[in-house]
């Protein structure tokens, strides 16, 4: 299987010249590229599908999508998916990344929604095709329908013998109408020969031989690299700055001061150092002299907002559900804990950093940009350079990890801006690690407050939880700071735990901190407080952990998301099969070595189902996690290797945020500058992972994020259980185990 680059019009032209006939359904270039038939186009009903199915005489089958390879694993899932219904090996499918046209094709990728989003359209578009090239095969044989069926990329009607190759049907296939999308017949999945089975990453062979493209590999004839300067404080901006240095470092071409604003932008601009290599752009920065005008954050510290948490949890905050009693309740328990967690920012660490390749011409432009939202590159890149966004091309490149912070344009922002002072001469603005760590969107630091009760027979008689937090809304909308708060609870707002009294409260904690989806995002937090505080109410009961758990999720039962009307409902079957699954794949109740406890925790996001138990030991203040063993339910597992792998990466990610370095801030700066002062896990501290994907036929669900909400808990439960010392905040600290 191999990526095929972006597509013009041009190219295409070219390609079905070259290859005749082309059966193509639900395959629309951008109006750009068809500008004469654009408007008519528009006149049409709009196309369901985020991704399209060409054939060509040769047999090549073309997967056009619209969704962006970050590392999960995308462009094996959705081709299999495609080549299930087709009836051909998935191996023999092409992919192509989608010109990015936002009236045509769903370009985001984000919230573990890749899978989920394109299974139905992709299994109709296979299916269409499939039925289009059994009709012509049945009219060229003169029979019926019914009496052929489609096999490994060929139409077969009685013997064996007598079967035709896709390629030798596309032409009579391609005059066919299309079938009714909504009613085409669909595969029967006991049937499924490709759907369901481990099937290896496509690119993986590409990524560890080092051929693999990424955006910081991107090259375009007399490209300029470009890093910038900006101001250490959020917020600041250029007071003034001196170039003369700068411009005596060989290699320089050129410094140019340059704005951002609103609220896609995570800084005001700089002073970019544009060179011929980035050696030299990054020589010229560190001889730029540059005054800054710091603005009021320069007053921030993550000192200051703790302490800006502690006065707002000494109040009442905005009620966001009350059901029963929780007050009163608590009040007449014979037996109630209390117990404050926190979190801090943490940053997304991608292993390549940002950056952006964009040329500017009157005429158009064009960017090669490791993003996952195209779309909006392309709108911010159609302001900087004053172009219909239809005039700028976008071609998604693969991507170091995304997390969520490449769902950001600020780093395009910045390159377009740039680009549109160079008179047509491309440029990179390349980010360092230590622009990406002190310059990014980081996940909000946020504070809570629980208070639970049980009854004498130790159910769980009340449920209260207050927080407050540097919210994602009051950042991204303009009315963010009258946001109620419920976004910051997620799915930890819909309790799973049965009891007659729950209350939530938020308080929004004011800060420049520029805040965005970090992976899991606001289920990080909520999936580390509620797992964690179930736990302790489990241990106030003097119950098995487990054993708890099981009885106050009850009997089997659908719950309405709170605050989500039209959600999926948490399915509580499902959630207590992932618990006893895992609990039973790690020996839970078996007797382990001396010093180690095991610890376990369960939570639903993204429509997924997860479980996870840790075995923990503490030695010296270290932490050492031996062993993860998760369950997953998230649905039909389209690749069920590629699901582990997930799940295997969001662990690692959540015991990095667990077990390591903040993102701190002082003087309105962030303290940590690259991986000497935020470390990541190494190989050797990685535990044994083992990963159990529960074989459903549910629909399939999201999986890049769910793994992650229960791995902290998990740990800090183990770590409960073989030392006693209950861990209530984030990362955890030498001082906490003592």
């Amino acid at each position: 299987m191999a990526i095929a680059p972006v597509v013009n019009r041009r190219d295409f032209l070219k390609t079905g010249a070259a290859g005749g006939v082309a059966l193509v359904i639900g395959f629309h270039l951008s109006p750009s590229a068809f500008a004469d038939q654009a408007a008519e186009q528009e006149k049409k009903t709009p196309n369901p599908f985020d991704a399209w199915v060409r054939i060509t005489p040769n047999n090549r089958v073309t997967l056009i999508l619209g969704k962006s390879e970050m590392g999960q694993g995308i462009m094996t899932a959705l081709p299999m998916i495609l080549a299930e219904e087709l009836c051909v090996d998935w191996k023999q499918v092409k992919v192509q990344q989608a010109p990015t046209n936002p009236k045509v094709y769903d370009l985001g990728t984000g919230g573990s929604g890749s899978v989920a989003g394109s299974w139905l359209p992709l299994r109709r578009a296979g299916a269409a095709a499939r039925e289009m090239l059994i009709a012509a095969a049945a009219q060229k044989w003169e029979v019926t329908t019914d009496t052929c069926k489609a096999a490994d990329g060929r139409v077969v009607h009685g013997h064996p013998q007598r079967s035709l190759s896709y390629g030798e049907l596309v032409e009579a296939a391609a005059k066919l109408p299309i079938p009714n999308l909504n009613t085409v017949p669909l595969k029967n999945s006991d049937d499924f020969t490709v759907v369901g089975h481990d099937t290896r990453r496509f690119e993986g062979r590409d990524k560890v031989t080092g051929t693999a493209k990424f955006g910081i590999d991107s090259r375009v004839p007399g490209m300029l690299f470009a890093v910038v300067a900006r101001c250490p404080v959020f917020g600041g901006k250029v007071a003034s700055f001196d170039a003369t240095k700068t411009k005596a470092v060989p290699g320089v071409r050129d410094v140019i001061q340059f704005e951002t604003s609103g609220r896609g932008a995570s800084t005001t601009g700089g002073v970019a150092v544009l060179a011929d290599n980035s050696w030299a752009a990054i020589q010229g920065r560190k001889a730029l002299e540059v005054k800054w005008d710091e603005g009021p954050a320069a007053k921030e510290s993550s000192t200051e907002l703790h302490k800006q948490f502690l006065a707002n949890a000494a109040k009442p905050g905005k009620v966001l559900r009350s059901d029963g009693d929780a007050d009163s309740a608590l009040t007449a328990s014979p037996k109630k804990i209390e117990a404050v967690y926190e979190l801090p920012f943490a940053p997304h660490a991608c292993m390549e950093p940002m950056n952006c390749t964009v040329q500017i011409r009157p005429d158009g432009a064009e960017a090669w940009v490791p993003t996952q939202a195209p779309q909006w590159a392309q709108g911010v890149i159609a302001e900087a350079s004053k172009l219909p966004p239809e005039k700028v091309i976008v071609n998604t490149t693969l991507m170091g990890g995304g997390f969520g912070r490449r769902y950001q344009a600020d780093f395009v922002m910045e390159a377009a801006q740039i680009a549109a002072k160079t008179a047509g001469k491309p440029v990179m603005v390349l980010w360092t690690r230590e622009d990406d760590m002190q310059h990014g969107f980081y996940r909000p630091a946020s504070y809570h407050k629980l208070h639970g009760a049980l009854d004498t027979n130790g159910n769980l008689a009340a449920w209260k939880h207050f927080q407050t937090s540097t919210s994602i809304a009051a950042k991204w909308s303009q009315k963010g700071a009258d946001d109620p708060g419920l976004g910051e609870f997620g799915t930890g707002a819909t309790l799973p735990y049965l009891t007659p009294n729950i209350r939530l409260e938020y308080t929004l904690a004011e800060s420049s901190v520029p805040r965005a989806w970090w992976r899991s995002v606001e289920h990080s937090s909520s999936g580390f407080v509620v797992e964690s505080f179930v736990d302790e109410l489990a241990a106030a009961a003097g119950q098995d952990p487990l054993a708890f758990r099981l009885k106050l999720i009850g009997s089997d039962r659908k719950i309405p998301r709170f605050g989500e009307d039209k959600a999926t409902p948490l399915d509580t079957a499902r959630l207590k099969g992932v618990l006893q699954l895992a609990a039973e794949k790690a020996g839970w109740g078996k007797p382990l070595p001396k010093g180690v406890g095991r610890g376990i925790a369960t939570f639903f996001s993204f429509n997924s189902y997860t479980a996870a138990v840790a075995e923990v030991s503490v030695k010296d203040g270290a932490v050492k996690v031996h062993r993860l063993v998760y369950a997953v339910d998230c649905g039909r597992p389209i690749n069920p290797d590629g699901v582990r792998a997930q799940v295997e990466s969001a662990a690692i990610y959540g015991l990095s945020a667990a077990l390591h370095d903040a993102i701190t801030i002082k003087d309105g700066r962030v303290e940590q500058s690259n991986f000497n002062d935020y470390e990541m896990p190494r190989i050797k501290d990685t535990p044994k992972t083992e990963v159990y994907v529960m074989m459903s036929k549910e629909e399939p669900t999201g999986i890049g994020e769910p793994g992650l909400p229960v791995a902290a808990p998990a740990v800090c439960n183990a770590i409960f259980a073989a030392t006693g010392k209950r861990l209530r905040r984030l990362p955890i600290r030498t001082g906490d185990l003592a």
